[in-house]
């Protein structure tokens, strides 16, 4: 059974990524929309997959992710209008713009999947440089 953590404030926008999800095989879902919420939930139950928007109620998802992924190494999408906010703690992250077909999020998970998020021990950047590209997709690791 696989989890994801959807960290989205935007209700509507959550639960078209937990239907995109169930039909890339997910079974599971937390939808939190602070980051405390996020944060707690990560620990509660390890995700195999986060989902995560920048702007969010209480700070931003970068945070929550920054925060859940010293801990654990996990695959990372956000799903953003903020991709150079997102660029700027998490050059390397997996990016896919708002807003997002099924296709992108598809290859975006995918190429999470591949390459996941890993914070050095300074917690500073990502150690996941060089992630490929998708090809004619929306997601953008940074090259």
């Amino acid at each position: 059974m696989s989890h994801a953590l959807i960290i989205e404030d935007e209700f509507l926008l959550a639960f078209t990524v937990e239907e995109a999800l169930r039909q890339l095989g997910y079974s599971s879902f937390e939808i939190a929309t602070t980051m405390t919420e996020a944060v707690a939930a990560a620990r509660k139950r390890c995700p195999d997959l986060i989902v995560a928007d920048h702007r969010i109620l209480d700070g931003t998802g970068t945070d929550a992710v920054m925060t859940i992924c010293s801990e654990q190494v996990i695959p990372v999408v956000f799903v953003t209008g903020s991709e150079p906010e997102v660029r700027e703690h998490l050059p390397d992250a997996v990016v896919v713009s708002k807003p997002m077909t099924l296709p992108e999020l598809e290859a975006a998970v995918k190429a999470a999947r591949d390459n996941p998020l890993t914070l050095r021990e300074d917690g500073d950047a990502p150690g996941n440089s060089g992630a490929p590209r998708p090809a004619g997709s929306g997601a953008q690791p940074a090259a």
